[in-house]
């Protein structure tokens, strides 16, 4: 568990949370919004384990206390992880875990805390069930939504939480805790950093993958002759993408990045401004041969490749589509 000034990043959520945990005024249910990977999680954890820790300390959450330690270990009685077991999280699962139970006072602590973890997945009934509790909650109720996709929340519920928003860190930022906190090479600190765009989590992925630079020399690879494949060579890189779909979304957004590259060389034919520089001579001829509604077109596949994997559609069918469209 981290405290607040181990948290690289987010300032002003951090001093927001900070002030409430001091006051002892929580706000009754919040969203934390932002990328998976951004620290959303970290900081619901740091902000729970503040609001309950037993130390008179300045600086909470202390990390020592018996509410910091069961916090640390996952077993606080009131502070409850909402959980799913299918894709969507249902009604009943929010009731069973969090609508009924809100009513019973906290076991030991001040505060009854809910995180609800990839809370877009809620169905439209389990939003439904928990706008009634989040309308009228008990003093000690806290509500934390946790989300990548703020869209797919009800208007009623996000105009009853406070929302956080949080933004991609600088680059400079993210290489430097990669170096001084990870021990992690120059050289590879700096790619993941660049790579990352900003997501802390990502980046820590990308840096102590064994084989990062590996697969990115693999998706330029395809990248730069995707147009020349013929559709059993396409059925082959479904096939082998199909063993590594934990990996997908790295594999989406380093896509992502070289044809972002594209539209922008094509905008301003300035080669230092983009992250693949040492691809200048690809992405020139991608550029000169595509036209800007192509490679909007492209981006938006990937985009829907993402949506499609995260909404369970078939992985082959979700990465044929995207690979014909940029063919």
């Amino acid at each position: 568990m981290f405290s607040f000034s181990e948290i690289v990043g987010h300032e002003q959520i951090k001093e927001h949370l900070q002030t409430a945990i001091r006051d002892n005024k929580p706000f009754h249910a919040y969203i934390f919004q932002g990328d998976v990977g951004v620290g959303k999680e970290t900081m619901a954890r740091t902000f729970a384990a503040g609001l309950q820790c037993q130390q008179g300390a300045e600086e909470k959450p202390c990390k020592d206390c018996v509410s910091c330690r069961q916090i640390e270990s996952g077993n606080h009685p009131d502070v409850i992880w909402v959980s799913r077991e299918r894709n969507s999280l249902g009604v009943e699962e929010i009731r069973e875990q969090l609508c009924n139970t809100m009513d019973i006072k906290p076991f030991s602590s001040p505060y009854k805390i809910y995180i609800v973890m990839e809370a877009e997945r809620m169905t439209e009934a389990a939003q439904n069930a928990l706008l009634k509790t989040i309308e009228e909650p008990p003093e000690y109720g806290v509500v934390i939504l946790l989300t990548s996709n703020i869209s797919e929340l009800l208007s009623t519920i996000q105009s009853r939480c406070l929302t956080l928003e949080f933004r991609p860190l600088s680059t400079a930022t993210v290489e430097n805790f990669l170096t001084t906190q990870c021990q992690i090479p120059d050289y590879l600190a700096k790619a993941s950093a660049a790579f990352a765009q900003g997501n802390l989590g990502k980046a820590v992925r990308y840096a102590k993958s064994e084989d990062f630079i590996e697969r990115k020399n693999q998706v330029l690879s395809l990248l730069r002759r995707v147009r020349d494949i013929d559709i059993t060579e396409m059925m082959e890189i479904i096939k082998d993408l199909g063993t590594r779909k934990e990996e997908i979304r790295d594999y989406i957004d380093l896509m992502e990045l070289w044809y972002r590259d594209v539209l922008l060389f094509k905008a301003t034919k300035n080669i230092n401004s983009l992250f693949f520089q040492e691809e200048a001579s690809h992405i020139s001829r991608e550029a000169s041969e595509r036209g800007y509604e192509k490679i909007e077109e492209i981006l938006q596949a990937f985009d829907k490749a993402k949506i499609r994997l995260k909404a369970n559609v078939s992985f082959d069918v979700a990465m044929e589509l995207m690979l014909l469209t940029l063919k």
